[in-house]
């Protein structure tokens, strides 16, 4: 089986709902408020392990309730938390607005991931039997750049999601072999509005790009061949939290299992179709069956 290693957060997603999201200054009243366990890892961590890896993630909760939840949220869709630390005080929480569109805003306090500066003794280890090793920002970018090295080390594919967005360190991209920024986070780290023109300045640092495009669907470049759209199925989008962090996680599990290219995105894009219908992060990630009935070739 597929074994997916991720280095990353976990937040107790705290999320209202609203017809439209307040401008500063501004109080609306919403209709309803969940609390969803989230953060990009472990909202990567879930989805990859629902869509049929066995997953392994590194990372930090609180000795609170929220901690507590996360873990066994994490168990019970099959990740392994053996190198999930707890750790004093509160764990990670995401502050979401959540509008009529499912379009969202978020604010993500980092709590336990705050201290997930470096790896600790035994997680190289975890990054090296993996097929692949899931990246995002949520937590320090020590602690990033370090695991990103420790895969290329030991020739573990590594994809990193460039979220939330900001200026990434050479020795980074040196050693990211998959870059999936979202169309706002492209434009950020190259400047350029233009996704495909992003793209192509990104291929300058690492050797394959997939931009997700949203509902539109996703554009991948690489060195060497030509750009690539696959569209994605068209739905009715409830909620779109998470929907980034389902595709990644699908799309990490599928080019594991070296399906090609555009069956690979095509599979991803199923499995976040899926996603945006149903509310919550890590809850509305499908399961491999689900994907399946999905996907259309």
């Amino acid at each position: 089986m597929t074994h997916i290693a991720v280095l990353g957060s976990t937040n107790m997603d705290l999320v209202a709902y609203v017809t439209k999201a307040p401008q500063r200054g501004e109080t609306v009243t919403g209709r309803e408020f969940r609390t969803v366990p989230g953060g990009k890892g472990a909202n990567q961590a879930v989805a990859a392990a629902r869509a049929g890896a066995t997953v392994s993630m590194i990372g930090a909760v609180g000795n609170d309730a929220f901690g507590l939840r996360l873990r066994d949220t994490l168990e019970h869709s099959g990740v392994d938390t053996d190198s999930l630390r707890t750790v004093e005080g509160p764990s990670g929480t995401a502050h979401i607005v959540v509008d009529e569109e499912g379009g969202n805003s978020i604010v993500v306090v980092p709590g336990a991931n705050g201290t997930v500066d470096h790896l600790s003794p035994g997680d190289e280890g975890v990054i090296a039997s993996a097929d692949a090793l899931l990246l995002q920002l949520e937590i320090p970018l020590a602690a990033v750049v370090a695991g990103a090295e420790a895969a290329r080390r030991h020739g573990v594919r590594t994809v990193l999601t460039p979220a939330p967005a900001q200026t990434l360190p050479a020795e980074l991209l040196a050693a990211t072999d998959l870059l999936v920024p979202n169309e706002y986070e492209a434009v950020t780290l190259t400047g350029r509005t233009d996704p495909r023109e992003a793209a192509a300045a990104l291929l300058d640092q690492v050797p394959e790009v997939v931009v997700t495009l949203g509902a539109t669907g996703s554009l991948y470049l690489a060195r060497g061949v030509e750009p690539l759209v696959v569209p994605a199925p068209q739905v009715p989008a409830v909620d779109s939290t998470g929907a980034g962090d389902t595709f990644v996680g699908a799309l990490a599990v599928a080019l594991a299992e070296e399906k090609p290219v555009r069956e690979a995105l095509s599979w991803a894009a199923a499995a976040a179709a899926i996603s945006v219908q149903r509310a919550g992060a890590s809850a509305s990630m499908p399961y491999r069956p689900e994907i399946e009935a999905q996907y259309t070739a």
